[in-house]
């Protein structure tokens, strides 16, 4: 037997095994409090790239193997499509991870897929409002299998030499990810809600197309980018090899999904498009924003308010949060909730941005609300930088256990964006950390971490960072970020703490 046949039939017995293996689960309705202890207790692997090769040192691609999926999240029998390219033409496998914590590994693999044989797919010209949409063709269609739990999901994909002439090539390989969020309608305790329309808006494949890239300004309204191409390196504070084709799932959200499962909390997994239901978040106790969460439609923003009336905990571990009106349409072949289009900022409170704006783009208007609505505060200016988070109601509940004092900080829990302007309007609203954050470490700025209690003694708590997840765990591949000459010093129990206690108070 050859290595091409040998290929094939391992191949083939991998996928029959992987078949038999699949269980009849619960429906999804059902109520299945013990899922994520069950299935963390599974096997885990290591699922990080080792070979990733970008095309050149500036590029925010790797053409040698990229793909993405057609939709953002998918339930357990439904499809989705997955579209890959590789130049130059290459055989290619795709291993499929959920992520987890899997007792320390951080992943499960699922299934592997391929090998298929792969081709180079075309860049999509430049369209109006810079939009860059691919039309590839599907390399594979996966059904999710019915016992697959909702979670985020790396696809790693790796080229697999020529072994045409019956011998081993000695090219190497090459990986990059694609990400895909397998959803359910469960009642859950907590949702986690990812932060992919953000990491859309920033991912600038293939040359340099994202929602800051307009030559006339860095947050000019009318660009749009779409769903449909591969995400890129990653572009903002630091250069993270790990991420390619991952979006920002890895950098900013991973380490609270690896610490959620491995405490065993009941959580559950969408997409930012998953939540223009309502139903989705009538069917959990709380949601949780996680890393950086700053583009929404307007639709997500009033279903949120609403569910926080009608009971909902929201927990911002997150910030620059529900900053810009993006909202969803469809892709050009009809496919809803593919594309973005910045609109502007929400709330009044951007009318130094707005002047600055007008110079360059003309006078335009805020549609949006005020965030602090949700929130407790909101992005403020200078909106980056670095800080600690410094306690400044130690008798708060969000405290018991931490030792925390007066004027106790976390060094460099607050970046690399923050918020602040608390609404001290509203009634029983506590600011329980609060301090200066250094832009660059020269313009100051003002962060408030802030807690209000809802209608129906549910809780909103914002604790004002993107670098929140830091100070929860450190998985696998992970890597602690660095920004405006500050930096977060990784897993700290006060931070724990504080979130399980704010889990806690939630949960109720």
């Amino acid at each position: 037997m050859d290595r091409r046949d040998f290929l094939k039939t391992t191949t083939a017995a991998a996928a029959l095994t992987h078949t038999s293996q699949v269980l009849p689960a619960e429906p999804s309705s059902a109520r299945q409090s013990n899922l994520i202890r069950t299935e963390n207790a599974r096997p885990g692997t290591s699922f990080q790239l080792t070979r990733m090769r970008p095309d050149d040192a500036k590029s925010y691609r790797s053409s040698v193997i990229e793909g993405y999926c057609s939709r953002q999240s998918v339930k357990a029998g439904e499809p989705i499509d997955i579209f890959v390219s590789t130049k130059p033409a290459s055989k290619f496998n795709i291993d499929i991870f959920r992520m987890g914590y899997y007792v320390g590994e951080g992943a499960r693999l699922m299934t592997t897929l391929g090998p298929f044989l792969g081709k180079e797919q075309p860049i999509p010209e430049l369209g109006q409002q810079r939009l860059r949409e691919c039309r590839w063709q599907a390399s594979t269609t996966l059904t999710i299998p019915p016992d697959w739990p909702s979670g985020v999901y790396l696809g790693r994909l790796t080229t697999l030499p020529n072994w045409d002439q019956g011998t081993e090539s000695q090219e190497p390989y090459w990986q990059s990810y694609l990400v895909f969020i397998v959803k359910d309608d469960r009642p859950a305790d907590i949702l986690f809600q990812c932060s992919d329309n953000t990491w859309q808006a920033y991912n600038r494949w293939p040359v340099n197309e994202s929602l800051y890239t307009d030559p006339r300004a860095a947050h000019a309204p009318g660009v749009s980018v779409s769903f449909d191409r591969p995400y890129g390196r990653y572009v903002q504070i630091f250069d993270h090899p790990l991420s390619m084709g991952s979006g920002e799932f890895l950098l900013w959200e991973y380490p609270l999904c690896y610490w959620l499962e491995k405490e065993g909390y009941d959580v559950t997994y969408s997409s930012n498009t998953d939540n223009l239901e309502p139903d989705n978040l009538a069917r959990v106790k709380s949601m949780i924003s996680v890393g950086h969460d700053e583009y929404w439609d307007l639709r997500q923003f009033n279903n949120v308010k609403q569910a926080i009336q009608n009971g909902l905990s929201v927990l911002w571990l997150s910030a620059n949060d529900v900053y810009m009106v993006t909202p969803f349409t469809a892709n050009a072949s009809g496919d809803p909730n593919r594309r973005l289009t910045r609109e502007t900022c929400y709330g009044e409170f951007r009318e130094e941005e707005k002047d600055a704006y007008a110079k360059v783009l003309g006078p335009f208007e805020n549609p949006g609300p005020d965030e602090r609505d949700i929130i407790g505060a909101r992005t403020v200016v200078p909106f980056n930088g670095g800080g600690d988070w410094t306690c400044a109601k130690p008798e708060h509940w969000l405290f018991e256990g931490t030792g925390m004092k007066q004027g106790d900080s976390i060094p460099g829990l607050v970046g690399w964006e923050f918020h602040g302007d608390p609404d001290t309007t509203r009634p029983g609203l506590d600011v329980v950390a609060e301090g200066p954050v250094w832009a660059s470490g020269t313009r100051l700025g003002k962060y408030a971490a802030t807690v209000f209690e809802g209608p129906k003694n549910n809780i909103v708590f914002n604790a004002s960072t993107i670098f929140w997840s830091q100070g929860l765990s450190s998985p696998p591949g992970h890597i602690i970020p660095w920004s405006h000459y500050s930096r977060p010093h990784g897993p700290d129990a006060r931070v724990q703490r504080i979130t399980a206690n704010a889990l806690k108070r939630a949960l109720i």
